[in-house]
């Protein structure tokens, strides 16, 4: 076993290293000049924006060859410095992004977790009910099917303008500030409702259709008719489906974690929830190099830790993965 996490832990470097370095190069074949966008939004005379663009293309190290710049990022990745943003100069980009990060974590996680629990729990039950199978099947195609940003949309338009019981913009309520009072944490909860709503019963219509077609083609497998042959009970071939459906539902788990954040960026835009999402569209906007490179990198080492827990939770659950580490037969 220990080989075997061994040899993970190599491939997730490596995956890592290859990612950081994509994420590197794709903001410097956009078009734009992070420092000419920056000086735009200040009203200065020729002369002065001229030696003000030579001064900040010093100070941010874009005048050195492609190869320094890319040994520069390594070296000050490596000792946790991301850089100063040319967007929300002169803040760096390690303080913007943990402005922002707890905002996403406690939108996607929950959204991504009580989704993955609550769809597979219905869609399993469904598979055994023919009256719950004839709703759930339309309703979470319907879902599954529906964009983020539509979805987030209606609800907006919905419980924010016609029925006006939840805001539809930002965090929390611009009138207050930030403390640790019942009344702030009920209201970033009353703004955290409908982006963390509209990611939920997307992500719940994926997971139920899946897990009702697992469950389904379990049922029908030689050992479930092979251990109803044997008089096994009803519930224990049930248990034994559910165990081996779950386990592609765990992978779609750990790719999900990745496709996800698309889905949080335009619902965030819509929402104007200051996280990742919503950071990174503002960073691309004003080819900030990096900010952008920050956002993906927060981006990266999320997928990358969330699949590689996968891998361990796979290795608990499945006992055949177990064999297969220690070379004992099936």
């Amino acid at each position: 076993m220990r080989k075997y996490f061994g040899r993970k832990l190599v491939i997730y470097l490596l995956t890592f290293f290859l990612a950081v370095t994509i994420d590197w190069l794709i903001p410097r074949f956009m078009p734009g000049d992070p420092v000419a966008n920056m000086l735009a939004r200040v009203s200065v005379n020729s002369t002065a924006a001229s030696v003000m663009q030579e001064y900040y293309t010093h100070l941010f190290g874009l005048d050195l060859p492609l190869w320094q710049q890319y040994l520069n990022f390594w070296a000050n990745l490596l000792r946790g410095d991301l850089g100063i943003s040319a967007y929300l100069f002169p803040k760096p980009v390690t303080q913007v992004l943990m402005n922002a990060i707890p905002y996403d974590v406690a939108l996607l996680l929950p959204a991504i977790l009580l989704s993955w629990l609550a769809g597979n729990n219905f869609g399993a039950v469904a598979a055994r009910s023919k009256w719950l199978d004839n709703t759930v099947s339309p309703i979470g195609y319907i879902l599954t099917a529906t964009p983020y940003m539509w979805l987030g949309i209606l609800l907006a338009w919905f419980f924010g303008i016609i029925l006006d019981v939840f805001p539809i913009a930002g965090a929390y309520s611009f009138s207050l500030s930030p403390t640790l009072s019942w009344k702030f944490i009920g209201d970033v909860l009353l703004h955290w409702f409908l982006p963390f709503f509209s990611l939920f019963m997307v992500q719940f219509g994926g997971w139920a259709i899946g897990m009702r077609n697992m469950i389904i083609y379990e049922l029908e497998a030689d050992y479930s008719h092979y251990l109803e042959a044997l008089g096994a009970p009803r519930s224990l071939i049930r248990r034994y489906a559910f165990n081996n459906a779950v386990l592609p539902q765990l992978s779609g788990l750990a790719l999900q974690l990745g496709v996800i954040v698309a889905g949080a960026l335009v619902t965030e835009v819509v929402f104007s929830y200051p996280g990742i999402g919503y950071l990174l569209l503002a960073a691309i906007q004003n080819q900030d190099y990096f900010l952008i490179q920050g956002c993906f990198l927060f981006i990266i080492i999320g997928v990358l830790l969330a699949n590689f827990v996968i891998d361990i939770v796979y290795v608990l659950v499945d006992p055949r993965t177990r064999r297969g580490m220690t070379g004992e037969a099936a």
